[in-house]
């Protein structure tokens, strides 16, 4: 497995076989749904999921247990779509693009983990979450919210939707029902629906 995630990512072959496995997980769950490989052109791509009998899912577990990469690509998409999911999911899809933005933010500050799992769930062992949802027991994930924060976690690491950073490389946030006390060491960046967000205050330098 390769330890830059975000190499993996780019690249043709894995992007497009992750979309088609993320898209099928959206869709209703990698059971029942066939991962199509198909060459890279320069043209646009498109995911094809071939709907199947129950059969196809031994296939499918297969498929991942034998490429450590994409097995990996499809466990990131699982956390970040559960981090969009109950830390955004009445935020529409401009305030769940802003919460990846600020978990993609950790992921490229060296003081974070370096995969999108252990940003989600950083300090989840201690009872220390980062992200409240992770040390707090949840009802079922279901419905159309919940196919909507997987399909655009799908987007995100393909590609599909850009992230703009919006919140200003904003590395924290907060709904507005709470004042946080490490709110005050930050810097605010934007409020986007019910949260805001924040960076780091710059390091000042004595002369």
């Amino acid at each position: 497995m390769q330890n830059n995630l975000l190499e993996t990512l780019w690249r043709a072959d894995r992007v497009l076989a992750g979309a088609v496995a993320m898209v099928a997980m959206a869709a209703g769950g990698i059971a029942g749904a066939a991962i199509v490989h198909a060459p890279h052109t320069d043209k646009s791509k498109t995911a094809i999921v071939a709907q199947v009998q129950a059969p196809v899912q031994n296939d499918t577990v297969s498929v991942l247990q034998s490429d450590p990469a994409l097995a990996q690509l499809v466990s990131e998409h699982k956390c970040l779509s559960e981090a969009l999911y109950y830390e955004a999911r009445g935020e529409g899809a401009k305030g769940q693009m802003a919460v990846a933005e600020v978990i993609f933010h950790r992921l490229h500050n060296k003081n974070y983990p370096q995969t999108i799992c252990g940003v989600v769930y950083q300090g989840k062992a201690i009872k220390e979450c980062q992200f409240s949802f992770a040390c707090q027991k949840h009802a079922k994930k279901e419905g159309v919210e919940w196919d909507s924060a997987q399909m655009l976690a799908a987007q995100i690491l393909t590609g599909v939707a850009r992230m703009r950073d919006v919140t200003d490389e904003a590395t924290h946030f907060h709904t507005i029902s709470v004042s946080p006390e490490w709110a005050d060491h930050l810097v605010k960046t934007i409020q986007i629906g019910n949260h805001i967000f924040y960076r780091d205050a710059p390091i000042t330098r004595k002369s």
